[in-house]
């Protein structure tokens, strides 16, 4: 069910990343536009790719990822709002979603790592 709700958070959060990429893109900003789009989808991509994974070891690697993913995301939204290319409400917003999906990618590896010790 966790992993439910995550993929779902992480769905939603690469569709509204892809919005602000197109943003950031009429904005002329394509450099860290792009980082972010990659960054910020891949979240997703991976906790999507983890239900398929072979084995405990496979899918621990991939919710590990997809957290650098989160933690890298993290960064190019505060260079964002540094820079001045996102408003202090729109940085809180993502950063609050990106923060939720960390915390809950953090305790699922930690889950499924007590899982594999126990088996």
């Amino acid at each position: 069910m966790k992993e439910n709700k995550l993929a779902a958070l992480s769905m939603d959060f690469s569709v509204q990343i892809i919005n602000l990429v197109k943003d950031l893109k009429a904005q002329h900003e394509s450099v860290i536009a792009n980082q972010i789009g990659r960054s910020g989808t891949s979240i997703g991509a991976n906790i999507y790719e983890a239900n398929y994974a072979q084995g405990k070891k496979d899918f621990v690697s991939k919710l590990e990822i997809a957290l650098k993913e989160a933690s890298e995301t993290g960064y190019w939204l505060e260079l964002l709002y540094r820079t001045h290319h996102i408003d202090e409400e729109t940085y809180k917003r993502f950063n609050e979603q990106c923060t939720s999906i960390r915390v809950m990618l953090i305790a699922s590896c930690r889950t499924a790592k007590q899982n594999s010790q126990t088996e």
